[in-house]
């Protein structure tokens, strides 16, 4: 049957550097910051996932000139909310909740009424916690206290800054706010809870005005919109999201090393490498250096000899939240009890990801107790599957899916897994790269 793998066989031991897709986040934001700045910029190693490809055709429909091509990809910008506009414009942002958030962020200057759509899983997800601050700024929507896709939304050229409190630590609500500020005359203030800060980068490098100040728990921005940017080119760092997987893989492997090159290792992003270490991994980064803000490293990690159960810090779960699903396998081979708590943000993703990670858990015989916020887990460090697991009906998350694959290629057992075109969303080579390690999939 079309798009089912099938593993039945443990990976046999490996010593390889691989390099990763360009980083999802990046790759969006690059795209979304090139539409508005005045001149063509590129980017190389720019991730050909079907959130990125999402992302160019949404800017092609709004007049945006793009040349996608196999070494870099060219977006040819006219300043500040210089779109094409068309009536009854429909935008589809597919599966991708950072586009889907982002550009109506972008778009609150964009006065055309225009309808936004995405996928099953999309649909489901919490869209209020945008349309809520764009509001302020101006921006209505249709119908008027809809939380979900589609919807109809309406800019106004007429945009006011406003003042916002994020108190989710959500970076996609941060950055929507920060792209309509971009727009709007004046100061607009964010006090933001601590996440992920590549569009503050980005406005930094590209000289947009902006202050921030960092407290303990939140950081303060100011943004001074109305100011327009040049063009700029980007060779986009690898995705440390997508590196988890085989971080993860390598460590429960045995007599295993793995090179990664050339990872975004910013700090807001690095949390699943802190807690593997805290479980007793020894990962390290080498070759560290700084492009455009970013801070960008190789990643060496080797098998662990054993895993320890681990209290993880709540502080570190904002730098995590992408990587969770592939912390609790880890955490399934670790010696003792592993609790992750204040994580209730995971059932918000592509799927209710605690709930399903507690289910697969459940299906290779790893006792866990779940709550809405929480999951422990308790270890088996000599776990080895046997048996045959199938697994589907998981809204086609990408990250459930690679889950799935790891657990196979490490922990045994005869496995079928469907929708396996789902990887093609942050990750296109995964399983190219599962082969090259010597992974046997069918």
């Amino acid at each position: 049957m079309v798009n089912i793998i099938r593993i039945k066989n443990k990976i046999k031991n490996f010593k390889k550097k691989i390099y990763i897709d360009g980083d999802k986040s990046l790759s969006i934001r690059w795209a979304l910051m090139a539409s508005q700045a005045i001149g063509t910029s590129k980017a190389f190693n720019l991730l050909r996932s079907e959130d990125v490809l999402n992302t160019l055709n949404c800017l092609k429909k709004l007049g945006i000139e793009i040349n996608l091509n196999k070494k870099f990809c060219k977006i040819t910008g006219k300043g500040l909310n210089n779109f094409n506009q068309k009536k009854n414009l429909k935008l589809n942002a597919g599966n991708s909740g950072t586009l889907g958030r982002l550009i109506l962020g972008m778009l609150a200057g964009y006065s055309k009424k225009t309808k936004l759509s995405g996928d099953k899983s999309l649909s489901k997800r919490d869209f209020s916690r945008v349309t809520r601050p764009l509001q302020e700024f101006g921006v209505k929507f249709f119908p008027k206290n809809k939380s979900s896709l589609p919807i109809y939304f309406q800019g106004t050229k007429f945009l006011r800054p406003i003042k916002y409190f994020e108190n989710k630590g959500s970076a996609q609500c941060k950055s929507s706010v920060m792209l309509a500020a971009l727009n709007s005359p004046g100061k607009t203030i964010i006090k933001a809870k601590k996440s992920r800060n590549h569009t503050e980068l980005l406005f930094k490098y590209l000289k947009i005005p902006i202050k921030i100040l960092k407290k303990k728990n939140f950081d303060l921005i100011e943004i001074y919109g109305k100011k327009n940017y040049m063009a700029f080119n980007y060779n986009i760092p690898s995705d440390i999201s997508s590196s988890a997987f085989f971080i993860v893989l390598t460590i429960l492997s045995k007599n295993s090393h793995l090179i990664i090159k050339n990872i975004n290792i910013n700090p807001s992003r690095t949390g699943s490498i802190k807690i593997l270490n805290k479980m007793g991994a020894k990962i390290k980064f080498k070759n560290i250096k700084y492009y455009k803000g970013e801070k960008v490293a190789d990643i060496y990690v080797k098998s662990a000899k054993s895993l320890k159960g681990i209290n993880s810090p709540k502080k570190l779960n904002s730098s995590a939240i992408d990587e969770f699903l592939i912390l609790f396998l880890a955490a399934a081979k670790a010696k003792g009890v592993s609790y992750f708590n204040n994580i209730s943000e995971l059932n918000k993703k592509e799927s209710p990801r605690l709930k399903l990670g507690s289910k697969i858990l459940n299906m290779i015989g790893i006792k866990n107790k779940l709550t809405d916020n929480s999951i422990k887990i308790y270890g088996q460090p000599n776990l080895i599957l046997k048996k045959k697991y199938e697994v589907k009906n998981f809204l086609k998350d990408h990250r459930i899916f690679m889950m799935c694959a790891i657990a196979a290629l490490s922990l045994g057992g005869n496995w079928k897994i469907h929708n396996s075109d789902c990887a093609k969303t942050s990750f296109p080579s995964f399983l190219k790269i599962v082969k090259k390690l010597g992974g046997k999939i069918s």
